[in-house]
């Protein structure tokens, strides 16, 4: 039997030769490359890519090297890929939005909607964003903050897209890409949650308590120890707060923010009852227009992919080889496709950030379909 030393010598120089013939490999690349500028070809020939990993792991002489081979040579492959846009960008053939970039974004006379009655989490994260005196409406759903978008009764609008305990508003990345709407901001809204009722009540009293189902959720430890109380969902925890003072019933409780108390004339029976005091929420400012600020730093897309195994991979690659971190990712069910999902990513960069064209030019020419959703702040 052979010494350790021995082995791990004869490895090396394995290793030393694998890295000559991968240089030369790469030189190859840029070759193609050059040719497929020339010709106008793109990047990606999927079925080339198919049939010579068909061949390369038949070359094998057991299921493991087989198998090992196959994926050894999809990162060949993928890298190389990676190569020839990196030598496309450098020749300006990029990925170029359409957004129009500009110094500050123009809020004056703006008219913004949100989602709720007074009081509403929505309604602080747009006072927050905008200032105290917009000129506002509300509505009764998120759709028809959309819509209003749409309909250009609005300039913008304030969307919550989630929350740090209770996870995302799907249904709002659902609307996103069916609005074709374009987000310009963000804004992040601590969240304090308190058990208010009417005067005079007392925790004795209560029997059922409203909120929206998140608040709920993100309560449930207070909760849990009241487990005799009903727990009703509403739109949000300002138009509970709302239902309180109309109803005028001493057994009913609303969770909502205690400033929302003094606006509808309640009574804060218990303060901080959501179980984390970290908690917070990421409302997203969105608007029809393809707008972004020159100095925007964070950018939101969404893409399909073909159902076969890698795809997601290939895809999350083009952000590791081009040195952007992502952020966040979230898939949706794609409607009328059963088990196959859009995936909606968050990542660090500019439009104007070279490494982000190269990776969106990677990501677009490999997606099945590829949405840029915004590029801010």
């Amino acid at each position: 039997m052979k010494d350790l030393s021995e082995i791990r010598v004869e490895i090396d120089d394995i290793d030393e030769q694998i890295v000559r013939l991968f240089e030369q490999r790469l030189e190859l690349v840029t070759q193609v490359a050059e040719y497929k500028m020339a010709a106008g070809k793109p990047v990606l020939d999927r079925q080339r890519e198919i049939q010579k990993l068909h061949r390369l792991s038949g070359l094998a002489h057991e299921n493991f090297s087989e198998r090992s081979i196959r994926e050894l040579f999809e990162q060949i492959m993928s890298i190389s890929r990676k190569r020839q846009y990196q030598l496309l960008t450098k020749q300006g053939h990029t990925e170029e939005t359409d957004f129009e970039i500009l110094p500050e974004l123009n809020l004056e006379g703006s008219r913004v909607v949100y989602q709720g009655v007074e009081g509403a989490y929505s309604q602080m994260a747009m006072k927050a964003f905008f200032g105290d005196h917009p000129d506002t409406f509300h509505v009764d759903t998120w759709r028809e903050a959309m819509e209003a978008i749409r309909q250009h009764h609005a300039d913008y609008a304030v969307l919550p897209i989630e929350n740090s305990s209770a996870g995302i508003v799907s249904e709002n990345y659902d609307l996103l890409l069916e609005y074709g709407h374009h987000i310009v901001g963000e804004q992040i809204i601590p969240v304090n949650h308190a058990l208010l009722a009417l005067p005079g009540s007392k925790l004795s009293d209560i029997t059922c308590v409203y909120s929206h189902p998140q608040a709920l959720m993100q309560c449930v430890d207070f909760l849990d120890d009241h487990r005799d109380w009903e727990r009703i969902s509403l739109k949000n925890t300002a138009l509970a707060a709302q239902k309180i003072r109309e109803d005028g019933l001493r057994h009913q409780a609303a969770i909502a923010n205690p400033l929302t108390a003094e606006l509808y004339g309640l009574t804060v029976l218990r303060e901080s009852i959501n179980y984390s005091c970290d908690n917070s929420t990421r409302f997203l400012i969105v608007t029809d227009r393809k707008i972004c600020k020159r100095d925007a730093g964070k950018i939101s897309i969404c893409f399909e992919l073909p159902h076969e195994s890698g795809s997601l991979y290939r895809m999350l690659s083009h952000f590791i080889y081009n040195d952007l971190n992502m952020s966040k990712i979230e898939s949706r069910p794609i409607k009328d496709k059963s088990f196959e999902y859009r995936f909606f990513v968050d990542f660090d960069g500019n439009f104007q950030d070279g490494a982000v064209k190269n990776a969106l030019k990677g990501l677009k020419e490999e997606a099945g379909s590829l949405w840029i959703l915004g590029n801010y702040s």
